[in-house]
């Protein structure tokens, strides 16, 4: 499952795998169902879900299907908010290579002031739209932002 042992360690330490039975050595004995529960465990952990609320995620599971509707609409909100985190980090994505845009082109012309208002040291306002134009038109990511591969071509 690509899941190690550190981390199904850390999750029965924290109780999420209250599920999992032992045998006499006390090591622990994996049902087939016991894989999906980890599985689920691992996405919610890997979201940025705190781990008390997993627990009571799992506690919800285990109380059985009079929770059905609890447990669809918890992992509703939980898709929302990845959601919403997804779109932040595709705001921060697209501001990073727009500055990457901004440098390879800085480093291409071998000044930074190609972007500057006349008679300033401040970027023209028009720098980003014109970035916006070329990545409109763009059909290679790469090649707009990346200094190496437009050194090769």
């Amino acid at each position: 499952m690509g899941i190690s042992t550190s981390a199904i360690r850390f999750y029965d330490k924290q109780g999420l795998l209250p599920f999992v039975e032992r045998d006499s050595g006390g090591r622990r004995k994996f049902k087939k169902q016991d894989l999906n529960f980890i599985e689920v465990i691992d996405c919610l952990k890997k979201s940025g879900v705190p781990v008390k609320d997993i627990g009571h995620f799992v506690h919800m599971c285990m109380q059985g299907d009079g929770t059905l509707r609890a447990r669809y609409d918890y992992l509703d909100e939980e898709e929302q908010t990845l959601m919403n985190h997804i779109d932040e980090m595709q705001h921060q994505l697209d501001f990073l290579r727009y500055k990457k845009w901004y440098y390879k082109t800085s480093v291409e012309a071998g000044t930074e002031s190609i972007h500057f208002a006349p008679q300033t040291n401040m970027v023209d306002p028009g720098t980003k739209a014109e970035y916006q134009a070329e990545l409109e038109h763009c059909t290679n990511i790469r090649k707009l932002i990346d200094l190496e591969q437009s050194e090769e071509a």
